[in-house]
């Protein structure tokens, strides 16, 4: 393979900004992807199907998974109690949008400007859209609270699978990781985010609105939006940005699918 072609002294006097082209690039410009995105992106989905089918389709395989709800129902105490029903809160759909409406307008006003905070929101809202659909397909009742010892958020119906909250709360992680890469506080995000999950993921089977197959699932079926959704970002947005702007878009914008291109080698 062919190394870069040299850069010319008086060319790069002349276009500044083309011999430093990550100096101005937003940091979502380009979103981390792995090499064959879409082939992992459908086997994710697929795993979850599989899971969901056979949860559904297996016999007594949601009466057994009901003991560990029933098992942490019987053992409440008033501070775990408090923590999960905040988290109930938080990461439920009204103050999940809500959230992710504050900080794509503050990522937008302060922190990058537009490019970043439309990534940012897609990212962060792909789990919660990706668990809406494979709730309509699989269809499973939740928990029957009447069969917990102490149901403290009581809720019936067939979109027990997988969880909203813990696909929300997985996305949420891969958005905020993605603002903070390349940082030094890079390792502490993921490993927050990846804390936070499953304490959210935890929460849901304390108060007894889901089974444990529910937010295994929700890891599953939140990846696999995420997964989906950088790698259709990183091939779609140089063409919307070549048409809105052509003339300023277009260095900054294969410089950034060259930086993709590294860091998917890299990950090889």
């Amino acid at each position: 393979m062919t190394g870069p072609a040299p850069i010319r002294p008086d060319a790069a006097r002349s276009h500044p900004a083309q011999s430093r082209p990550n100096a101005a690039r937003p940091r979502l410009l380009v979103l981390p992807q792995v090499r064959h995105w879409l082939l992992l992106g459908l086997l994710l989905a697929a795993s979850v199907l599989a899971l969901g089918l056979a949860a559904q389709l297996t016999p007594g395989m949601s009466a057994a998974e009901l003991g560990v709800d029933q098992d942490l129902s019987q053992h409440h105490a008033a501070a775990l109690t408090a923590v999960a029903m905040i988290l109930n809160v938080v990461f439920g759909p009204v103050a999940g949008l809500a959230l992710i409406g504050v900080a794509a307008l503050g990522i937008w006003l302060f922190r990058g400007g537009l490019a970043k905070a439309v990534a940012f929101g897609l990212v962060a809202s792909s789990g919660s859209v990706a668990s809406e659909f494979f709730k309509i397909i699989v269809a499973r009742q939740r928990p029957n609270p009447a069969l917990l010892f102490d149901p403290l958020a009581p809720e019936t119906g067939s979109n027990s699978f997988p969880s909203g909250h813990v696909s929300f709360a997985v996305a949420l992680g891969f958005a905020v990781y993605f603002l903070a890469r390349g940082t030094r506080w890079a390792k502490v995000t993921a490993i927050a985010a990846a804390g936070l999950a499953l304490i959210v993921a935890w929460s849901r089977l304390y108060i007894g609105v889901h089974y444990p197959t529910d937010v295994a699932a929700s890891f599953l079926a939140a990846s696999a939006a995420v997964v989906l959704i950088a790698g259709l970002w990183n091939r779609a947005l140089p063409r919307v940005a070549d048409r809105l702007s052509p003339h300023s878009a277009t260095g900054s914008l294969a410089a950034s699918s060259s930086d993709a291109d590294s860091t998917s080698t890299e990950r090889k």
